[in-house]
């Protein structure tokens, strides 16, 4: 960018409009917390002016310091040139109305779990009680430390297999003041025996090896491990339905994401009442399942989990 060019930008909006159209112009991917250029141009901006994300239009006239300007511009280069997910540039994402810190060690929080969070998982909870609640694969920690915030009532263990997730979810832990969640390392749930839930949610690694090999740029930043699951995607998934009933209360309830692979599971077990929730843009590949169910087709579900590696 010219100097002659950088001196005709002088305002918040300016900054916004100008990293919107770079974006745009660059063939960006957009799938981390935002989905589309002005959004993520947006969050770039005010972050790194050090203001919230609800700013006021008035605002947007604001005029920038000359170092201000730089920072942004400096930023917008790197979004366009190394193609960092802006959460990354940034170190932060909003989740269910909270501020997490984000970086390299685990996937940047977007899943639409949010929603269900911030809706107290109803109706799919049907007013039932919940003590002791699970986040599998918790990365970041943002489901575990939104569901306790939530439901400060709620005793919440958050669980992965990456020591740097863990350590993430730590800080994240530590900066929403999250006293009821519980950090543990464990390989899905081979480190949780004795321990029980009414309520498991999961958002498991569950791209396939083909759609992993084929993604844009931007995802290579992120932990191949959060991602990977097989052929299928449904690797971790099968595991996890097989021995989630172990871990449920008699009437439990487990939640779990897996996006596209959703073809894959219905086709794999159809005879499985699985409830894919409706979301407010249509369903996102997450389904909601009893304690029950899972253990009347423990048999079947076994047995697929069994081929896995």
């Amino acid at each position: 960018m010219t100097a002659s060019a950088a001196d005709a930008l002088h305002t918040i909006i300016d900054l916004i409009r100008y990293g919107a159209s770079r974006f745009n112009a660059a063939g960006l991917t957009f799938g981390h917390s935002h989905d589309n250029a002005l959004d993520e141009a947006t969050a770039l901006v005010l972050h790194t002016l050090h203001l919230p994300p609800d700013l006021g239009p008035a605002y947007g006239q604001a005029r920038l310091l000359p170092e201000e300007k730089q920072a942004i511009l400096a930023l917008i280069e790197r979004r366009v040139v190394e193609r960092v997910p802006v959460a990354y540039l940034t170190g932060e994402a909003w989740f269910a109305g909270l501020s997490f810190k984000t970086d390299a060690r685990a996937l940047v929080p977007r899943s639409p779990i949010a929603e269900l969070i911030e809706s107290g998982f109803e109706p799919w909870l049907a007013g039932r009680e919940v003590y002791r609640a699970l986040d599998l694969c918790t990365g970041s920690g943002c489901i575990a430390i939104a569901m306790a915030h939530y439901n400060p009532d709620w005793q919440v263990d958050g669980v992965d297999i990456s020591d740097d997730a863990l350590a993430l979810a730590a800080e994240n832990k530590a900066r929403l003041l999250a006293d009821n969640v519980t950090l543990l390392k464990s390989d899905l749930f081979t480190g949780l025996s004795g321990r029980h839930y009414d309520l498991i949610v999961t958002n498991p690694p569950y791209v396939t090896n083909a759609e992993t090999d084929a993604l844009p740029r931007e995802y290579g930043y992120e932990p191949e491990l959060g991602l990977r699951a097989g052929d299928d995607g449904l690797d971790l998934v099968l595991k996890i339905l097989r021995d989630a009933p172990i871990h449920l209360s008699e009437d439990g309830l487990l939640i779990c994401e897996v996006g596209e692979s959703e073809q894959h599971l219905v086709r794999l077990l159809p005879e499985v009442d699985f409830a894919w929730i409706e979301f407010k843009v249509g369903q996102m590949g997450i389904f909601a399942v009893e304690c029950r169910e899972l253990i009347a087709h423990s048999a079947r579900i076994t047995e697929l989990a069994a081929s896995r590696p």
